[in-house]
């Protein structure tokens, strides 16, 4: 009989491709990973795992065991629950999968707030790409999403979470830095930094300037980091100017950094939405994080975005 314990490492380490990165998210040494998932093979007379260097692939009968591990593992924590139920108390794990550098920004004080109310409660947020939090969303593997993209299916219920705007942010030395403003088609002539094509920010943009008749192939794009936050620093050293959320440009304007660029008509904002799928067997803990996340839209807006503002200011 395998242990629930050793189904949970099979199912961290099937989800990280790397022992290395399982074992730092279950705060375990490697050797301990593959020790269960050894023992787990041994008990099945099967190979869960192709190794390829350091990153492993599941085997063909390792795909077939993971929803069943899943599903293991759900019935346990709703048992888990329903036990607290009748403790009175609420707590447990609290995944989110998160696509959105505004997101990053706003879920840990969302969270925090949360957890005032119910410090047993663990949220644990990973930062992925909105397909992918897109597919673990509709496979059922988290139990919540924050995209900037709306998602249309029958399957997942989606709400407004914030409105998040995109700022033009360049080096303080920069001319247009002194006056503020500029126009749309001076980007052509400008080295810009750019997020990769598929994120929520490089789309926003694309058709903020696709009204002003202007394509990507038109941009003079000399750099593109997956990190908005590496991006701001880009911005900070000369590198070029660049288009961030408003939370990552928040600090570096704040310290005087960076400047902001008000491009004459385009107003850059965007939707951030969390969703589930409605058909995930949610805890206590998750169906009421979900009704709290609904209840705090304004605040999310307003109180909590203010706090991050003096924080950038004050840290």
């Amino acid at each position: 009989m395998v242990e629930l314990s050793t189904l949970r490492v099979f199912l961290v380490a099937a989800e990280e491709k790397n022992f290395s990165q399982a074992a730092r998210r279950l705060n375990m040494s490697q050797s301990a990973v593959s020790q269960n998932i050894q023992s787990m093979e041994q008990v099945y007379n099967v190979e869960l795992f192709q190794r390829h260097g350091r990153s492993v692939i599941l085997s063909e009968i390792g795909e077939a065991l993971l929803p069943m591990a899943r599903d293991v593992l759900r019935a346990a924590r709703l048992m888990e629950d329903s036990v607290r139920d009748v403790k009175n108390e609420i707590g447990g794990e609290l995944l989110i999968g998160c696509s959105t550098s505004a997101g990053k920004y706003l879920m840990p004080a969302l969270l925090s707030m949360f957890q005032l109310e119910y410090p047993a409660v663990h949220p644990r947020v990973k930062v992925m790409g909105r397909e992918g939090v897109y597919d673990r969303l509709y496979n059922q593997v988290i139990p919540f999403g924050v995209s900037s993209k709306h998602f249309d299916h029958r399957d997942l219920e989606c709400m407004p979470l914030f409105e998040d705007r995109i700022f033009l942010i360049v080096p303080i030395n920069h001319p247009w830095a002194a006056y503020g403003q500029a126009l749309p088609d001076d980007l052509l002539d400008q080295k810009i930094i750019m997020r990769e094509e598929l994120s929520g920010t490089c789309e926003t943009v694309m058709q903020g300037l696709k009204s002003y008749g202007i394509t990507p192939d038109m941009l003079n794009v000399t750099m593109e980091l997956g990190n908005p936050e590496a991006i701001e620093m880009a911005v900070e050293r000369g590198v070029g100017m660049a288009f961030v959320s408003e939370m990552v440009a928040a600090r570096g304007l704040a310290f005087g950094r960076i400047k902001k660029v008000e491009l004459q008509g385009l107003d850059l904002h965007r939707t951030v939405h969390m969703a589930r799928h409605v058909h995930y067997p949610f805890t206590r803990a998750q169906n009421l994080f979900w009704d709290f996340a609904k209840a705090q839209h304004d605040k999310l807006n307003t109180e909590i975005w203010d706090s991050l503002v003096n924080f950038s200011t004050i840290s």
